[in-house]
């Protein structure tokens, strides 16, 4: 009974912290709706303003009570945003202006505009459908710094006049030179709106800045009316919003809506289909970016698909209502959070909240000063304004990330955001090639005496290796291989080309490769085999980008082919030791395909022993002859005894978790393994099967002691020889890690 009254006061509390924060989101989602309707809506003529600040609302309740029952996302606000603002209103501006399509009434362009609502909420569903929430992610900032920095600069455009009072005909500059033209009863509300909001933290953190600024401003319009009366007229009044006027149930609005589309001609989809394009990337843009945010604020992690199928919902939902398009918005989710708000609970509150505001105060929000959400809307659009991109200028490195954002605020500015978001495709493409060819997509180069495979050769071998390694190159490949890579990897290996004969490429750290990267591929090899030399590939990645299988799309375009083409190893062990051996085997082509079984004094341990004391090694040893594929010992197995190799190669493996292995090192005729039991008698370290048919002598340790008592000297010379091949292989390893870890 007591667990159970303290888990509700527990709920109870939670609830009420829920509450809490929709109620302050609301505070400042509703304010900022009603202006970007506004906004929207009275470029078709003042007589839209009332129009427009009910769609504000409806799209505000609508995406409130919608957006966070699909998209879970805690905390987070959904509601009418400048991005959607400035794309309807540029949509607007046109249609009217006859830049798109003829030029249209007010009353034709509604419908066009709850078109491009929905056809941008479809598009997000499709996001999030197909994963498109990761890929939007991938958006370079400079693309999407410039695009807010240009809205917010068109938002200022078009609310100085509004601010000032003068009509929207009159040239901007010219209406700021005559002060005749001013208004300077709105000017005077709009400037203590600005003041009010910029300086709100200062007097209180309870009160969103928005309602602080709001209040203001209509506290000083109904001041001025005190001694102006004509102010408190509310039809016909330029100084206000105006009458908010609704016909018909919900239902009916609904049905309306839906008719209103079915007399659209298939024409209008072509006028409307790009800038729902750009209106759909903008909003799901500005949901993930605050969706970041808030993961930071309250460490959890949002389901980006899952959110944009939820914005694309609300958004229809805000279509079905007639209400302005939206989106996850920074200012209201900052409050909610601090305010208290960590669950979907508090998003659903926000919207209920303003369906309280529409019921219950459309009468008053008739009678808030247009210059006050002017104001508003400023301020906002001096804080979407990225004021730190001028410090890019410091650095040359950063210039180039200035132009693009200054690029892309002047085609906003100068032509529209629909051509905007055209160039700013084009410069994030030109920054990806730019960030791609400005490293190098080589790791690594080494040759083949400066990096080895895990076959331990004899020192005669070691000795052509380090005299003829530098026929063979390793390159460790990087990132993407396309069009704007290749140019380079091609330049840095062209001196090599023509000088060296075999060429390793190492690509598990390969991303991508186009048809271009293929095609240079085909060619290096065919400069390589007129020296009778090969092209290899090792380390191939299971999967490109788009998961193409890789070393299937390059048998696709015949670089990897039968009896011919670039070769592709398994692992780069095995490309190195491909190598390796076609070194050693033109260094020395009498030998090659002789199968001998070594003697004991053809081991290089033994070099310079008499006779006398190779046959009393002799007589410690046994010989055994193994199958390929046989094991000599595993790891765990108890044994003395080290193994010397007459003829063929065995390979020791270290067993890892669940089944796997790892590859140390392949030993092949002329050397020797199991010295560390041989001198410590401990347990067997790792797992040695043989590779081929191999014949092995086995030296005793206890058979080994026993010769030592009779002649120390044996003893003393085998453990100098021991020790000394062991400080070479060590130094060996030694080289192998430094050149591994360097960077």
């Amino acid at each position: 009974m007591i667990r159970q009254s303290v888990e509700a006061r527990k709920n109870l509390g939670s609830w009420g912290k829920e509450v809490w924060g929709g109620l302050a989101g609301m505070l400042v989602a509703l304010p900022s709706s009603i202006a970007f309707g506004v906004l929207t809506y009275s470029l078709m003529g003042q007589e839209y303003a009332g129009v427009g600040a009910l769609a504000g609302m409806l799209g505000a309740a609508a995406l409130g009570l919608i957006a966070p029952l699909i998209g879970r996302t805690g905390g987070l606000i959904t509601a009418p945003c400048a991005p959607a603002a400035a794309v309807l209103s540029a949509l607007i501006s046109a249609l009217a202006a006859g830049k798109v399509g003829s030029g249209l009434s007010p009353a034709d362009i509604p419908p066009l505009l709850a078109l491009t609502a929905l056809f941008s909420a479809g598009f997000q569903l499709v996001y999030g459908l197909i994963g498109g929430g990761r890929l939007i992610k991938f958006i370079p900032f400079p693309v999407v710094s410039g695009y807010l920095s240009g809205v917010g600069v068109l938002i200022a455009i078009g609310q100085l006049p509004k601010l000032f009072g003068f009509s929207k005909e009159t040239p901007l500059v010219q209406g700021l030179s005559s002060p005749g033209l001013w208004k300077w009863h709105g000017l005077l509300v709009g400037i203590v709106t600005i003041v009010l909001m910029l300086s709100a933290q200062r007097i209180t953190k309870r009160i969103p800045a928005a309602i602080i600024g709001l209040l203001g401003g209509i506290a000083t319009y109904f001041t001025l009316a005190a001694f102006t009366p004509a102010l408190l007229t509310l039809d016909a009044n330029a100084l206000i919003i105006g009458p908010i006027r609704t016909s018909g149930s919900f239902f009916t609005a609904i049905q309306d809506r839906l008719t209103s589309l079915l007399s659209l001609q298939v024409d209008s989809l072509r006028l409307v289909i790009i800038p729902a394009l750009t209106l759909s990337v903008l909003l799901s843009i500005d949901t993930l970016k605050t969706c970041v945010a808030l993961d930071a604020m309250t460490r959890t992690r949002h389901k980006s698909d899952r959110e944009l199928i939820g914005q694309g919902i609300g958004n229809l939902a805000s279509f079905l209502v007639g209400g302005m398009p939206g989106a996850g918005t920074m200012g209201p989710t900052l409050v909610n959070v601090a305010s208290g708000g960590r669950t979907p609970r508090s998003g659903i509150m926000e919207g209920g909240f303003v369906v309280l505001a529409v019921l219950l105060l459309s009468n008053l929000i008739a009678w808030v000063p247009i210059a006050a959400i002017a104001g508003i809307l400023l301020v906002i659009a001096w804080r979407m304004f990225d004021k730190g991109m001028f410090r890019l200028l410091r650095s040359p490195a950063g210039r180039l990330d200035f132009a693009v954002i200054a690029g892309v605020v002047l085609v906003s500015v100068t032509v529209d955001l629909i051509a905007a978001s055209g160039v700013g495709v084009g410069l994030a493409i030109l920054l990806f090639i730019r960030d791609q060819i400005r490293g190098t997509v080589i790791r690594r180069k080494l040759y083949l005496n400066q990096i080895s495979s895990k076959t331990r050769r004899r020192a005669s071998e070691q000795e052509v290796l380090e005299k003829n390694g530098d026929q063979g190159v390793f390159c460790e490949l990087q990132g993407n291989l396309f069009f704007g890579t290749t140019d380079q990897l091609f330049s840095q290996l062209e001196q090599d080309l023509r000088t060296k004969r075999f060429i390793l490429l190492d690509m598990r750290r390969v991303q991508s490769m186009d048809y271009t990267a293929a095609h240079l591929f085909e060619q290096m090899h065919a400069q390589l085999a007129e020296r009778k030399g090969q092209l290899l590939f090792s380390g191939m990645p299971s999967g490109l980008l788009d998961e193409r299988n890789f070393e299937h799309y390059l048998v696709q375009l015949g670089v990897v082919k039968e009896g011919g083409g670039v070769m592709i190893s398994e692992t780069l062990d095995g490309a190195l030791e491909w190598i390796e051996d076609r070194i050693l085997k033109d260094a020395s082509p009498a030998t090659q395909g002789e199968e001998r079984i070594l003697q004991v004094r053809e081991f290089d341990l033994f070099r310079g022993f008499d006779d006398d004391m190779l046959s009393r090694l002799a007589a410690c040893m046994s010989e055994r002859s193994l199958a390929s594929g046989e094991k000599v010992f595993s790891q765990g197995d108890e044994g003395d005894e080290m193994f010397l190799v007459r003829r063929g190669a065995v390979r020791i493996m270290l067993p890892l978790e669940r089944g796997k292995r790892h590859h140390l090192a392949t030993i092949e005729a002329g050397e020797f393994f199991g010295e560390l039991a041989f001198l410590d008698r401990g347990v067997r370290s790792a797992d040695v099967e043989t590779k081929t048919p191999t014949d092995l002598y086995v030296l005793s340790r206890a058979r080994f002691n026993e010769q030592s008592r009779s002649d120390p000297v044996v003893g003393v010379q085998v453990f100098a020889r021991l020790a000394l091949a062991i400080a070479l292989r060590l130094r060996q390893t030694d080289a192998e890690m430094r050149v591994h870890e360097e960077r």
